[in-house]
């Protein structure tokens, strides 16, 4: 579209809100792109490009023209990585290798779970499994290993790479040997039956952790079936319903959704031998000690260390949290007083409101998502002199109409990437906030050109109406900034290789530039700059913005205790095996490190679906969250616009990727490196009441 048209509409977007008192026109192009209704598409004549641009997806069936011609490149670097002499060529050729596979199924991987369209679906999922099985084989191959064998083992060529193509040269080679490659040819054998029963597993468990249970509706009380599903002579339980205001009904759902399932219980049980004896198979103490090799963490030791820390010194604060918790129970419920797991969530949430008034509603109308993005673009440009500019995609490209297209555009390196917006509520889309890499940053040598990354933020949050914007709570606004900061860590990373490009890193490192940016979304020197009324432009006042900030530290040490205790059952679970069923280990576990009862008959690990993703590190949250910290006291907390730190926070940190060890990263920013206890005080001192008008005075 040219600029002319493209100008037109916005000026046809902006008079949807002429019945409103603010005026419009001072939004920008990406708010009033964000704040707009979104139009159908009337570019009849107008050739599909395909979905994110790539031609051959105008239809579900390109994606096997697409697998089909991953799988032949695949197939000529294969034997051009086996036969080149050994070098940095080697290594660029298996990045090659690795960005040809990636760049179909990442975009399979994305397209199977938010497409509307179940042929599309269907699709993206087949090639997903072809892709899969392919780099399982490729994984278990001797003579592409050994191609990279002999230039690692070689010091002489060792000695001649730059420190990232070595850095990424040890990462293709970990994938290797996790693979069982160094084994005889029967172990060999072993250790892929062993992973191709995992990815079964893993499935398994997946669906059936999201699998409501059911109960006979005579069962539970009649006036309570109208919250659950309706199955027949039953009602299902899909939840928790941990934030409703009625006892009875959490104590069902919580009863009756985490009630134990055979079937499962067996799954996950075999799911864990199998990753254990896997680990020990290719030579770790156990699965553990082999999800951590690379982490900032490195061991499971160090991670039970920091756990039980933290554990110990939130302590006094854990228990005054819990005797709240009981307090308010008691005030509420005189005959049922007694703290049962159920009433966590919805106990700390009514302290917050009660002492900070925090009511969502009271913040919405400040809190526009057009006005946030311009809030994002705003906090960019000042930071790393990066704008995001809204672009009109071509027909095809996009798969729903209300999915927004963003170019990422720097002042002096121009075009670094783009950004799709899938933001907006829809059947059949999955209610999760995620990043997706779609395409990997790197730089062509063939081309001479750096390829461009392209990822996906995913929300789900309600349409814009004839009468207003889509409006935010403060929880949702958050989670919008957190996302976006998965995404410019995409977007500000310049990797040689996409096998490490932005998010691509250790998973304790890859959250911290996403939990980074709630720091900036609850201060008042941000917010101010674009939290206005969308109706007469009033700007939110700072009182409410302190009361938000400061109802965070209410039950803190109670909901971080709680993390704690998921981190930690995570651990057990993948250490050397326990000899006693997964539902007691989470019994002991419960009473050391949460102190709420645990509940007879129930099985809240059959739940915990995040043991797939992130087995052997949840705990990853904590230690990214301790960093986050870290950096915000340290670095932006005295000025959170400052550009001289924001460029230190994007060459430390942003721009390696994973081509990089996370510490040193860490430790270039910070200019020391932390320690256990270092963590752990990052945590516990979030909890001090004005602690960071303290810091900033005492630095002042």
């Amino acid at each position: 579209m040219s600029a002319c048209k493209r100008l037109v509409c916005l000026v046809k977007q902006r008079s949807l809100w002429a019945p409103t008192r603010r005026n419009v026109s001072t939004w920008s192009p990406v708010g009033t792109a964000f704040n707009a209704r979104a139009h159908k598409r009337q570019d009849f004549f107008e050739k599909s490009v395909g979905l994110f641009g790539v031609p051959e997806l105008s239809s579900p069936e390109g994606f096997q023209v697409a697998a089909k011609t991953a799988l032949r490149n695949t197939e000529r670097l294969v034997g051009q990585a086996c036969s080149s002499p050994a070098g940095v060529g080697t290594v660029e050729c298996f990045d090659q290798l690795s960005d040809e596979l990636c760049k179909v199924a990442d975009l399979a991987d994305f397209i199977k779970v938010a497409h509307p369209d179940p042929e599309y679906r269907e699709a993206a999922e087949k090639t997903c499994i072809e892709i899969g099985t392919v780099v399982e084989k490729l994984n278990t191959n001797v003579e592409l290993c050994q191609s990279l064998k002999k230039l690692l083992d070689d010091p002489k060529i060792v000695a001649q790479l730059d420190p990232d193509t070595r850095r990424v040269a040890e990462l293709f080679m970990f994938d290797f040997e996790i693979s069982g490659i160094h084994l005889d040819e029967k172990l060999r054998k072993e250790a892929v039956g062993l992973h191709v029963k995992l990815l079964d597993l893993n499935n398994a468990f997946l669906i059936g952790s999201h699998t409501p249970n059911r109960i006979a509706k005579a069962a539970i009380p009649q006036h309570l079936h109208m919250h659950f599903g309706s199955e027949g002579s039953f009602i299902q339980v899909g939840g928790l319903h941990a934030d409703s205001p009625d006892d009875l009904l959490r104590e069902i759902a919580y009863r009756v959704y985490l009630y134990p399932n055979a079937d499962l219980l067996d799954c996950l049980e075999e799911l864990l031998r199998c990753r254990y004896k896997l680990a020990k198979l290719v030579g770790y103490k156990s699965y553990g000690h082999r999800a951590l090799k690379g982490t900032m963490a490195k061991s499971p030791e160090t991670v039970m260390s920091f756990l039980q820390l933290l554990t110990d010194k939130l302590s006094d604060r854990t228990k005054k949290d819990f005797q709240m918790m009981r307090d308010m129970k008691k005030k509420l419920n005189p005959r049922n007083p007694e703290l049962m797991a159920w009433d966590h969530p919805f106990l700390s949430g009514v302290l917050r409101a009660e002492r900070f008034n925090i009511e969502p509603s009271l913040y919405s109308p400040y809190l526009s998502l057009g006005g946030c993005m311009e809030g994002l673009n705003s906090l960019f440009s000042q930071l790393y002199g990066v704008s995001l500019m809204s672009e009109h995609p071509s027909a095809g490209e996009v798969w729903s109409e209300d999915v927004r297209k963003l170019a990422v555009v720097h002042e002096t390196e121009g075009l670094l990437g783009h950004i799709y917006c899938d933001f907006f509520q829809r059947s059949d889309k999955p209610h999760q906030d995620c990043h997706f890499t779609i395409r990997g940053g790197r730089w062509c040598q063939d081309a001479g050109r750096y390829q461009l990354p392209v990822v996906v933020l995913m929300l789900s949050l309600p349409h814009p109406t004839k009468s207003a914007p889509t409006l935010l709570t403060p929880g949702m606004m958050e989670n919008l900034f957190h996302e976006m900061g998965h995404a410019m860590h995409s977007m500000l990373g310049r990797t040689r290789y996409q096998h490490v490009t932005g998010t691509r890193c250790a998973t304790d490192f890859a959250e911290v530039p996403s939990i980074l940016m709630e720091y900036f979304a609850t201060d008042y020197r941000v917010l101010s700059q674009f939290a206005r009324h969308y109706q007469t432009g009033q700007p939110l006042p700072e009182s409410m913005v302190a009361r938000l900030s400061e109802s965070k530290k209410v039950c803190g040490a109670a909901d971080t205790q709680l993390q704690i205790f998921y981190a930690v059952l995570d651990q057990i679970y993948h250490s050397k095996p326990q000899n006693r069923s997964t539902t007691e280990i989470l019994k002991d576990m419960q009473q050391k490190f949460y102190g709420l009862p645990y509940t007879p008959n129930t099985a809240w690990q059959l739940r915990f679906s995040h043991l797939i993703g992130y087995g052997a590190k949840y705990y990853s949250y904590l230690m990214s969250r301790a960093v986050a910290s870290m950096v915000w006291k340290q670095c932006f907390i005295q000025d959170p616009l400052n550009r001289a730190m924001g460029e230190r926070y994007r060459r430390e940190m942003l721009a390696h990727g994973g081509a990089k060890e996370p510490m040193l990263m860490v430790e270039g920013m910070l200019q020391r490196r932390p320690t256990t206890e270092d963590f752990v005080e990052a945590l516990v001192s979030e909890l001090d009441p004005n602690f960071d008008t303290f810091i900033m005075d005492s630095e002042s």
